[in-house]
């Protein structure tokens, strides 16, 4: 049976997921400025799934070594993700020039899409507003496939111009890259008649280019861009002072990485786009078919001038007064263990935990793991100020973090400056653990009460008010004991360490959920009831997918809550116990949370793994288990909120197709506004009692 399995390939799955974002553009009950900040996720994953995925693939496609591809299945792929992003982008455009500009119209905005729509109570601002704002800081480059050579920077947005010389009458090719640190993308136009306007740069640009060639008639004009390879590829250095040099200077080349697509105006003529893809070396299977404006991940900084009447009204961060008293939240913790779900609760209760821990007279050293913090981060001033208070702060900087090497290589040395230790990456690992440890000690330098803290999400106080995670906060000696182990194995002072209660990747993880998968097996097969629930970003590992297989065949109920990748593919014969369901709501859904029935005596982890081949084998992972029944029976009732979903809830079936879970009977369920309402209402009862 299982050299039957079958699985979805990843990057298909993932462009699967990246539609299902694109979906909510076309959810008319939404505010439109929610709409186009929808328009701009989809682009922005794109544009990033380009940079890394797709540069990847051409990479072996182009002879690059590979051990789980072929030359040939690598062409394949790029040809099938080409065909699949093409058809969306059809649906995007449709959305967008159909659905959004209209939708702002009748709010009395007009977003001009073209210098052609320009009213003439607007042309002379937009003359002088070009001459004055825009023209200095424009220069065109000349573009010659035989004599010139220029290079295009990644993501910039460029207007590829043909001119023909008078005198000549030849054709001349420029390249102009828009100004984008020095005038805005989207400018404001005067209002009129209680009408407010908004118009691209580049339109205003191209209604006035003829005044930057004199001398020439211009034929016509396009914007395009490239996006480059993006990943960064760290030799398995012995130490870490040679991985931050390498980071160093790769991060520097990123901008000049292999061209991974050249996105172009769909409307330029074939000959026009023949010339470009000579001059600059381009492939054709590099080349994808844009909309006449590109970059639309800009579209989050769209002017609003109704301020927030078109844009979601977030529901406020839920402050637990219980918890903001002097030293309550060590009090409260030492009394029973707490669950935070953000951004439902507000993260200032993890600053208010370190600001304890700098100020708790028996606290002596706190421990913490870095993955991607906030620029300006008040969790890292707030160690800073635990280390100039004389606690002994030790913060394991993952260096390796896609994208945010430089800010994590800056924090680093702001910290160590103020006398933190820092350990940085593990050569050959990388450690994508969300853990915090503080430990405490008597006079007599006994180690007394300490605190444990594992989550699902970073410690990083900008995404924790748009990404959904859970973070538990406990002073079990058993985690605590654990944590601490899990330090000394950053810190390369243990071989064999044991744990007792967190499971983690590389040690133990892996195993003992084969076992608590093995136990709802055998319940199943004697007839018992058998429960899995599985709520993660990505499931993409062979092995766990396989025992997942196995499970349903043995008649296991198996519900999957996985917001993006996910490589399972449901309704065949081995699978059809098993459902997948994909949530795309206001927030980011990123917790990792495991139930198991076991017999009655449930179990529920959370924490940082995807099950994903990169985090169970080659990243050092952290999942708790929530010890406190009451807390479980909340675990429970958010994953159960989660799977009756019927306005935003997709299934995954077996085309990867986002089928809606609408019901017209019964109640409407909103699984990210009822959550918020149930904690709400939860932290009421609670001053209550």
């Amino acid at each position: 049976m299982e050299n039957s399995y079958q699985y979805f390939n990843r990057d298909i799955s993932w462009l699967s997921f990246n539609y299902r974002v694109l979906l909510e553009a076309e959810d008319d009950s939404l505010p439109v400025y929610e709409r186009l900040n929808f328009i701009s996720i989809y682009s922005s994953n794109l544009e990033e799934f380009y940079k890394i995925r797709v540069a990847e693939h051409k990479a072996v496609a182009s002879g690059g070594f590979s051990d789980s591809m072929s030359k040939e299945d690598a062409h394949e792929l790029i040809h099938t993700i080409t065909k699949i992003v093409n058809s969306q982008m059809e649906d995007r455009i449709r959305i967008y020039d159909q659905k959004l500009i209209p939708a702002l119209k009748d709010n009395n905005i007009i977003f001009y899409q073209s210098k052609s729509e320009v009213k003439p109570f607007h042309k002379e601002f937009i003359i002088n507003y070009f001459r004055e704002e825009i023209f200095p800081y424009l220069q065109p480059v000349p573009v010659s496939k035989d004599k010139v050579k220029t290079f295009l920077r990644d993501n910039r947005l460029y207007l590829s111009t043909r001119v023909i010389n008078r005198e000549t009458k030849e054709m001349e090719y420029f390249i102009i890259k828009l100004p984008y640190s020095k005038v805005p993308r989207f400018i404001e136009l005067p209002k009129n008649n209680n009408y407010y306007y908004i118009m691209f740069m580049e339109d205003i640009i191209k209604a006035n280019i003829g005044l930057m060639f004199p001398g020439y008639d211009v034929d016509c004009s396009y914007c395009c861009k490239i996006s480059r390879d993006a990943d960064i590829f760290v030799d398995d250095a012995k130490s870490t002072k040679v991985i931050v040099e390498q980071l160093k200077k790769k991060v520097r080349k990123r901008k000049i990485g292999a061209v991974s697509r050249f996105v172009y105006d769909r409307n330029m003529p074939k000959d026009f786009l023949e010339y470009l893809v000579q001059a600059y070396n381009i492939n054709d299977d590099d080349l994808v078919p844009g909309d006449k404006h590109l970059n639309l991940d800009d579209l989050s900084h769209l002017p609003n001038p109704l301020k927030d009447k078109l844009s979601y009204n977030k529901p406020k961060n839920i402050m637990l007064s219980y918890l903001i008293d002097k030293n309550s939240m060590f009090r409260y913790i030492r009394k029973r263990d707490l669950l935070l779900h953000y951004p439902y609760h507000s993260f200032d209760h993890f600053i208010h935990f370190l600001y304890e821990a700098v100020h708790d007279q028996l606290t002596k050293e706190i421990m913490i793991t870095q993955y991607r913090v906030a620029e300006n981060s008040e969790v890292i001033n707030t160690l800073i100020a635990a280390a100039q208070n004389g606690k002994n702060v030790t913060v394991f900087v993952e260096l390796k973090a896609r994208f945010d090497e430089e800010n994590n290589l800056a924090t680093a040395e702001l910290m160590e400056k103020a006398g933190i230790n820092i350990i940085y990456s593990i050569p050959g690992l990388k450690v994508h653990a969300k853990v915090a440890l503080v430990l405490r000690y008597n006079n007599k330098k006994n180690r007394i009460k300490s605190y444990a803290y594992v989550s699902t999400g970073n410690f990083n106080e900008k995404t924790a008010t748009i990404y959904s995670d859970s973070g538990l906060f406990t002073c079990n000696d058993s985690i605590v004991n654990d944590l601490h182990n899990l330090f000394r194995i950053l810190k390369q002072d243990a071989d064999n360490p044991i744990f007792k209660r967190l499971l983690v990747t590389r040690f133990n993880l892996m195993p003992e959920l084969t076992k608590l998968i093995d136990h709802e097996i055998k319940e199943a097969k004697k007839g018992n009831e058998a429960r899995i629930i599985l709520k993660m970003n990505a499931l993409q590992d062979p092995t766990m997918i396989n025992e997942l297989y196995r499970a349903s065949s043995a008649g296991v109920k198996i519900d999957l809550i996985v917001r993006g990748i996910c490589c399972l593919i449901p309704n065949q014969s081995y699978s059809k116990n098993i459902k997948i369901t994909r949530i795309v709501d206001m927030f980011l859904e990123h917790a990792r949370v495991w139930y198991f029935y076991n017999s009655g005596k449930e179990k529920i982890f959370l924490g940082s793994p995807d099950w994903m081949r990169r985090n169970l084998y080659r990243r050092i992972e952290v999942a708790t288990p929530i010890l406190d029944e009451s807390l479980k029976s909340e675990m429970k009732d958010l994953l159960n909120i989660q799977l009756n979903d019927n306005r935003k809830a997709c299934l995954v079936d077996e085309n990867l197709e986002n089928l809606f879970k609408r019901s017209d009977n019964g109640p409407i369920v909103r699984a990210q506004s009822d959550i918020y309402e149930y904690l709400r209402e939860k932290a009421e009862n609670y001053k209550k009692e």
